[in-house]
């Protein structure tokens, strides 16, 4: 089992290598590339392919990840987590659901269970 890699202490500072900056910068790109296609012909096709279409990239990121992880090839895990997180954005964008949302439901997670966790599907009904 490989060991796990302490990570650096977060700082508080917005760098180039902010999760939540890069994911802001994607859904500026995705506004551009709606309003001119030709600049990201590959997204453009996605976005005008509809949600299916985008769900199932989603699908099929995940389990790429899911074997990589299982087969311990760490770098191949960490470009396929930034092709999930790029479907995902791209999916999200496509049923008009903001990245505030989702910050939210982890938000009422964290304040319930003390850790933003799956809910327990008794806590769904």
């Amino acid at each position: 089992m490989p060991h796990r890699v302490a990570s650096k202490p977060r700082s508080t500072e917005t760098t180039s290598h902010d999760l939540a900056a890069a994911i802001r910068r994607l859904e500026d790109d995705l506004a551009l590339v709606r309003a001119e296609p030709k600049r990201a012909p590959r997204t453009a096709r996605l976005l005008e392919e509809g949600v299916a279409k985008m769900a199932k990239k989603v699908g099929e990121e995940a389990v790429e990840l899911a074997l990589d992880a299982v087969a311990g090839k760490r770098e191949a895990v960490i470009g396929e987590t930034a092709d999930l997180l790029y479907h995902l954005v791209v999916l999200l964008d496509g049923l008009g659901i903001g990245w505030d949302e989702v910050a939210d439901e982890l938000e009422q997670r964290r304040a319930r269970l003390g850790i933003a966790e799956k809910l327990p599907k008794v806590a769904l009904g």
